[in-house]
């Protein structure tokens, strides 16, 4: 016989009073050593789980448009003339297209000496979105000779010290590491409405994650982006990655409890300028040895697929998993 259990978080202080139980079990093993052969199979360590992927793996994405901002904006990174007007807000000429460059709790600096061609942004630590407050810098080199705007561009990012703090339940993650970014199919955002689509690729080998209870986990990431117009920039984003039997996969690692994981993007995840950029759709699978788990983004506070964001300006995940015939059901804001 099957039990479903649906918690519904309608609060930031369940939420709050969720995580510090997880982050209290968390800390009496594994701390920062490698993988774990414990099974962490608890609801409160899958829920946890699934929190920090969903977390993580939106900074990132965060990150990234960062990263894509500023270079369309630095006309000499760009390769175009005519980024950057109107105080960074740009149209692409028939009102189409508004993109803003800007980013509201960084700067955006250039190094160009002894060779090096970078920009550095560096984050202040203001709450400008309402959801999150970040510090440390992410620096982009670029070849010389090298255009965003052209196809095949490759840039080197490199994230150092990026602690994030969600505002919600206060939850932080610090993250370190080096990836690549490449512009697969050439073209700035400017020039979508032209184009029709712009595709980038991302991977890393190496991405640190300092867990809110001091562990410190290493994730691998694949993945590709799509960007699109409809009613503003729509990113689509899928896994790239393959291990032989599974493809799809966007992040393999492990858990802040040590046990290996890899995420597959079964329905692309969908971030629409037109709602915020926030995430609005999607579906990942988490394949683990003791346990495979289901999360579906884009849903109301009731588990319901959704249109822009309600119950508080956040939409809901609801994850699914199955344990010795039981079925469990979490659902959290993000």
């Amino acid at each position: 016989m099957k039990t479903n259990i649906v918690l519904s978080l309608s609060t930031a202080a369940v939420i709050a009073g969720l995580a510090i139980a997880s982050c209290s079990k968390s800390n009496s093993a594994n701390g920062n050593s490698g993988t774990s052969t414990s099974p962490n199979t608890s609801p409160a360590q899958v829920e946890t789980q699934a929190n920090d992927e969903t977390q993580v793996s939106n900074e990132l994405d965060a990150a990234t448009d960062d990263v894509n901002n500023s270079l369309n904006a630095s006309t000499s990174f760009s390769g175009t003339t005519t980024t950057g007007a109107n105080n960074g807000i740009e149209t692409d000429g028939g009102g189409g297209i508004i993109i803003d460059y800007g980013i509201c709790d960084a700067t955006v600096t250039t190094d160009t000496a002894n060779g090096l061609r970078q920009l550095v942004i560096t984050y202040n630590g203001t709450n400008c979105w309402g959801n999150r407050i970040r510090t440390g810098t992410i620096t982009i080199s670029i070849p010389v000779g090298t255009r965003w705007r052209d196809t095949g561009a490759v840039v080197t990012v490199d994230i150092q010290n990026l602690k994030i703090t969600r505002k919600m339940d206060n939850k932080t993650i610090v993250l370190n590491g080096t990836y690549t970014y490449t512009n697969v199919s050439g073209g700035l955002l400017k020039d979508l409405a032209t184009l029709g689509t712009i595709t980038h690729t991302i991977a890393a080998d190496s991405v640190s994650i300092e867990f809110s209870d001091s562990a410190t986990r290493i994730w691998s990431v694949a993945k590709q982006r799509v960007f699109t117009y409809n009613d503003g920039v729509v990113i689509t984003t899928t896994g790239t990655h393959s291990d032989g039997t599974n493809t799809n996969v966007s992040m393999w690692g492990a858990n802040r409890y040590g046990n290996t994981f890899e995420t597959l993007i079964i329905q692309p995840k969908v971030i629409a300028q037109s709602c915020d950029y926030q995430l609005t759709s999607g579906e990942t699978e988490t394949i683990r040895p003791a346990v495979t788990t289901t999360i579906t983004y884009g849903l109301d506070s009731d588990g319901n697929p959704t249109g822009c964001p309600v119950n508080g300006g956040y939409y809901y995940y609801k994850e699914t998993w199955t344990i010795n015939g039981k079925t469990y059901t979490w659902i959290a804001p993000y």
